[in-house]
């Protein structure tokens, strides 16, 4: 087989093998790294790394595999904008955390939310109690919106720095 194309198949396995994995891991915050995660997808590039080139550690290989993983990129990114069953399938939806007031307790227990990044990412927005926020959705991308009741204050956004394990004493 064409070494370059032994290189594109290898690199379209390893693409499909990373989505599968995140996918799978649940990883919602993607826009949130932590020094743990930094350092996972540190590894995961090395690991693969060599199941993509295979033995060709020339420019010329590294730039094939490249190349592939951005043409991969493009053509999925073309695909689920118009499939929305693959849009489904790979992308994570969003996750409603408040309506009206009223926590979601299983909700925020399931996604790991805490009772403090809970109460810091509606201050970031100006509330101060649960009771007055009409909508908080933990986002696709990791970022937690929040709406108020309050004809006021405009709908923002709040980046989520950090997972925590804990779920003490939500209001």
């Amino acid at each position: 087989m064409n070494a370059y194309l032994d290189i594109a198949l290898r690199s379209l396995a390893v693409y499909v093998f990373m989505l599968v994995a995140i996918r799978l891991t649940g990883k919602k915050e993607l826009s949130q790294l932590n020094t743990t995660d930094v350092v996972l997808i540190l590894l995961i590039s090395n690991a693969v790394q060599n199941a993509m080139v295979g033995s060709d550690s020339s420019l010329l290989g590294g730039l094939c595999a490249a190349a592939v993983l951005f043409l991969l990129n493009f053509f999925l990114k073309k695909v689920m904008f118009k499939n929305r069953k693959l849009r489904d399938l790979i992308l994570q939806k969003p996750q409603i955390l408040i309506h009206d007031g009223k926590l979601d307790f299983d909700q925020l227990s399931r996604l790991d939310i805490t009772n403090e990044e809970l109460q810091e990412a509606i201050r970031e927005h100006g509330v101060d109690r649960y009771r007055d926020v009409k909508l908080a959705i933990l986002e696709a991308d990791g970022n937690i919106s929040v709406i108020s009741g309050d004809a006021n204050l405009k709908h923002t956004q709040y980046k989520r720095k950090k997972k925590r394990k804990a779920l003490g004493g939500l209001n």
